[in-house]
């Protein structure tokens, strides 16, 4: 049995605990060194026999034993320390591709982009510094050719990582000042023109938003001469027009002499970008194993399915299932909320809110570019804007995450959660604590925390109070794929448990798709003009808003997962031609 201990350094301390791993430990009880003490536990792998005593016993949940099955015989390419995540295999770009990567948060996916980038040489679990070892363990694949052109510096790397937040922190000057640097292609003013950035050009970096700052990150990367291009999660902070520009743009890219490597959680873009997955499975934050290729649809359907079937791997104990249409439940007819129409000016920009209503007991998704008035709407709803024209009808009690959160605090999480809602509920630790895994960061600090994390805790705090109407912006970012349907599950237990409403604001149009009962869709002009209209059945306010964006989406029939049809193929002419741009077949 192969065996893998992991000791998380961040939560190990010595200095609060009687060492009770050690003490407790049945190798240690027989006067051998199965575990030791140096500053943080160390334990033998090859001497634990996976009895699991020393995580139970653990006193700060710092310990993890993984046992792994007998025919397990993969060598680690990349290891952290002693008891600390270690990747197996590894993903190669494909020329004239673009080859996307899928899996968990805390799987290794960065970890590989920073290997294939040449910003780490994979240490083989040894000390290796060097590529001559690394380029001996890949002798005869793909991967020997392309470490000895990274080796040999005969590739050009362009990498956009994942946290562009610490860019400002780097670079003071204008948005215009860094693409000139950056510009070996000479070609700043058509990317710009293609990403939507001229007008921000003489902006400062520390004045943008995080859209604004997401494709900048990608102007910067597109610009420069490159062989391979990574991006890390480039639709992070994008609306759906921006994501499929993105999209477009990264495929205009590729060609003979250049691939591109995506890691990406929107499934609905991954699909429509990329020509071969490789999906990361394992166990997150102690080992992580890239898949062999496979292509796009068969790669993200073998991800929803859970199984491996050329490794014999089972990734997940269930498949994730879509349905054709929202489950239908017996919804209340009774009135929530409405209001005539309503409009309020913000400086120079103008939001219209045409009547609408909201039933209790309803799912109801927010849709539409940045900088069209979502925000403000929900604001309006939730009273913290008074509107200049027009009433909403009733004042009711308004849970309310906004779209930026606040980590600078020193606050434990679960104190934090014990203060700001009904923490001890049975139903509410059944239907938001344990489905959104919030037990195993109770000890944490709120500022310790990573983006998916605090995300998660400000998902259970709007939703652990009472309220009349739960209002969410923008729940799914910086979440994976699995966490995102896990999110959209939970909001839809709870609400049918507890009869109550909610408007989820969002862009990944599959995570709107997998709860919706109905849709607000936003149309006008970004910073200048939107309009709120709704709200539609799912089916019709999506057709509003793929008709806008000129593109159809059909049912995958294996998955039931939305799909992205090929512009122009047979299927989005014949949709176009129907009016059809939302299909259930």
């Amino acid at each position: 049995m192969t065996r893998i201990a992991i000791v998380k350094k961040d939560k190990c301390n010595l200095n609060k605990c009687s060492q009770e791993c050690g003490k407790y430990c049945p190798i240690n009880r027989q006067n051998k060194d199965c575990i030791i003490f140096e500053n943080k536990a160390l334990i033998d792998e090859e001497l634990c026999t996976g009895c699991g005593i020393c995580t139970k016993r653990c006193p700060f949940q710092a310990i993890q034993i993984i046992n792994l099955p007998q025919e397990f015989k993969l060598t680690p390419l990349h290891q952290y320390g002693k008891n600390s995540f270690r990747l197996y295999r590894l993903p190669i770009p494909k020329f004239n591709q673009i080859t996307g990567i899928i899996g968990k948060n805390g799987i290794g996916k960065t970890t590989v982009l920073e290997i294939l980038s040449g910003n780490l040489i994979p240490n083989l679990n040894q000390e290796n510094k060097n590529y001559n070892k690394v380029i001996e363990f890949f002798k005869g694949t793909e991967a020997q050719a392309y470490f000895e052109k990274l080796k040999n510096k005969k590739l050009r790397i362009a990498y956009k990582p994942q946290l562009i937040d610490k860019i400002p922190e780097y670079f003071k000057d204008k948005v215009i000042d860094l693409l000139k640097k950056v510009d070996e292609k000479k070609q700043l003013k058509e990317i710009s023109k293609k990403l939507e950035l001229e007008n921000i050009l003489n902006n400062n970096i520390s004045e943008i938003s995080g859209g604004e700052l997401q494709r900048v990150a990608i102007a910067a990367t597109i610009l420069k001469e490159a062989n391979i291009y990574f991006f890390d999660e480039p639709t992070s902070y994008l609306d759906i027009k921006q994501r499929l520009n993105v999209a477009k743009l990264l495929r205009s890219i590729v060609n003979e002499e250049t691939a591109v490597i995506v890691v990406e959680h929107d499934l609905i873009i991954l699909d429509y970008l990329t020509d071969y997955i490789y999906l990361m499975y394992g166990q997150e934050t102690a080992y992580g194993i890239s898949s062999h290729p496979k292509t796009t649809k068969l790669g993200i359907n073998t991800y929803l399915e859970g199984y491996l079937k050329e490794e014999n791997i089972r990734s997940r104990d269930k498949r994730i299932n879509f349905l054709v249409k929202p489950p239908i439940y017996k919804k209340s007819e009774k009135i929530l909320n409405s209001w005539t129409e309503t409009s309020k000016k913000l400086n120079n920009f103008n939001l219209k809110i045409n009547p609408g209503e909201i039933n209790k007991e309803e799912i109801i998704g927010v849709i539409g570019e940045n900088g069209i008035g979502k925000t403000t709407f929900i604001k309006i709803l939730a009273n913290e804007l008074k509107p200049d024209r027009g009433e909403i009808q009733e004042k009711l009690k308004i849970s309310y995450k906004p779209q930026y959160l606040n980590n600078n605090s020193e606050e434990l999480v679960i104190n934090l959660l014990k203060e700001n809602s009904n923490f001890d509920s049975q139903k509410n630790k059944a239907l938001i604590l344990e489905p959104l895994s919030l037990e195993q960061l109770y000890n944490k600090k709120i500022n310790q925390l990573s983006g998916g994390e605090l995300q998660r805790i400000h998902i259970a705090l709007c939703l652990l109070k009472e309220a009349d109407l739960y209002l969410l912006d923008e729940p799914s970012a910086y979440l994976d794929i699995e966490q995102r349907l896990q999110i959209s599950k939970a909001i839809k237990d709870f609400t049918e448990n507890s009869n109550i409403s909610a408007l989820v604001v969002d862009h990944d149009l599959l995570f709107l798709d997998y709860f919706s009962d109905k849709l607000f869709v936003f149309e006008g002009k970004p910073s200048i003009e939107g309009i709120c209209n709704g709200p539609f059945r799912i089916s019709e306010g999506m057709n509003i808003l793929l008709k806008n964006l000129d593109i159809t989406m059909r049912r995958d029939q294996e998955t039931n997962r939305p799909r992205i049809n090929k512009l122009n193929s047979q299927m989005d002419r014949k949709q176009k031609q129907s009016n059809s741009y939302y299909s259930d077949k």
